[in-house]
């Protein structure tokens, strides 16, 4: 037996083969390009081009062209693109693993590059395999909530998504037609995939896909329930907000970051002590505490609370004061711009935030008091915070201090 990965007959494996790895390749095809696009869709839910504090990638240059005014409409559009990107990921790890192990022996095949053609296309390989670890492993620890990167998710996974999937266009181009050359055959013919010498088979191919299809199968069901509330939620074993609800009542739903963890003060969020300072045109300042606000025109909305690692909540009934109202008070009664958001958290990347105009013209867009019919609790952001439809769950700021409207 040969003992050195580079000999063929090493691999002796009878499943390996042009068509298995075609199937798998399929898969990938669809799933990945999925991935792509629901990702270039979240990160332009942040409105990146907008305000510096919105941008966690800067410098991107051309990489920027895809960005546009993110919508308000419908209002469960990031919900459920950022359910679809995190819960389409992770179910296609066992798919992902098994074309890596189907492909193996390619990356032991001598010699390494037989013309100039075959060397870029290995190179094209190793930034192919690379990127799809590289993804896949910091996305799963994102939603995990793992936070060990060395620097920030958010520039590592989005360049690392554009070198990943820039190998995985040219490898795709180069071997989609023969991947369905490969599934058309009847008869399978004999590539460096294939053993010279192959074990006993033990399973069917097609009981491999069975296999590889039965994980993907459990990935989803311990995963999706992070989408949805009650017993289902409770199956998201994989998921960070998988477990029960944070407490009862109209306050029981999910929450991201607690007030303790974002450095609140009782004591500045306290009636006598807490004041909204409102800026508009020409610096026109306003001070209101929650009695002045209460006592303006109340509104109310259903709308979900959607967050990057893919959980959301289904829609809660949100009570308080227009942002485009807000916005009247301070000159703009017409046509509300931009608006900048403060908060009092004391530290983390989104303490700050700017909505477009088209936010905050929104009637549906509010300064929230309440939810569900009782005052907010200080973990959902008390005394007051923004809740605006189809927006990341970070750009809904808790704790908001001071509003600042303007063209950013």
């Amino acid at each position: 037996m040969p003992r050195s990965p580079f000999a063929p007959s090493f691999w002796r494996s009878p499943l390996r083969g042009p068509w298995l790895t075609s199937v798998l390749g399929v898969v990938l095809l669809g799933g990945i390009t999925v991935l792509f696009v629901t990702g270039l869709l979240s990160y332009a839910a942040y409105n990146p081009d907008l305000s510096p504090v919105n941008d966690k990638t800067p410098d991107k240059g051309v990489l920027g062209f895809y960005l546009f005014s993110w919508p308000t409409d419908p209002h469960w559009l990031y919900r459920l693109n950022q359910g679809v990107h995190v819960t389409l990921g992770i179910t296609l790890i066992p798919v992902l693993l098994a074309k890596l192990w189907s492909v193996v022996p390619k990356l032991f095949t001598l010699p390494p590059a037989r013309s100039l053609a075959h060397a870029l296309e290995r190179i094209s390989l190793l930034l192919l395999v690379g990127g799809a670890l590289f993804e896949f492993v910091t996305g799963v620890l994102n939603v995990q909530l793992d936070y060990v990167f060395p620097g920030s998710f958010y520039p590592l996974h989005f360049y690392g998504a554009w070198v990943f999937f820039s190998a995985f266009v040219v490898h795709a181009v180069l071997k989609t037609p023969l991947a369905w050359r490969n599934l058309r055959r009847v008869r399978e013919e004999r590539t460096e995939l294939v053993s010279p010498n192959p074990a006993p088979p033990t399973v069917s191919r097609r009981g491999a896909l069975s296999f590889v299809g039965s994980g993907s199968l459990l990935l989803f069901v311990t995963t999706a329930g992070q989408n949805f509330d009650g017993v289902l939620r409770r199956t998201a074993l994989l998921a960070p907000h998988g477990g029960a609800e944070p407490g009862s009542g109209p306050g029981g739903f999910q929450i991201n970051k607690t007030a303790a963890y974002a450095g609140i003060d009782p004591g500045e969020t306290s009636e006598e002590a807490w004041r909204l300072v409102v800026v508009g045109r020409a610096g026109r300042t306003v001070r209101l505490g929650r009695v002045e606000l209460l006592q303006l025109p109340l509104h109310s909305s259903a709308l979900p609370i959607a967050c990057v690692e893919g959980w959301s909540t289904s829609d809660q009934w949100w009570r308080g004061v227009r942002l485009r109202d807000l916005a009247a008070l301070v000159g703009y009664e017409d046509d509300p711009p931009d608006v900048f958001v403060e908060s009092l958290q004391r530290h983390g990347a989104f303490r700050r935030a700017a909505l477009r105009a088209n936010q905050v013209a929104d009637p549906r867009s509010l300064l929230a008091l309440s939810v569900n019919g009782e005052d907010l609790t200080p973990d959902h952001g008390h005394p007051a915070r923004i809740i605006v439809p189809a927006a990341p769950g970070v750009l809904n700021t808790k704790w908001v201090a001071k509003l600042t409207f303007g063209d950013l």
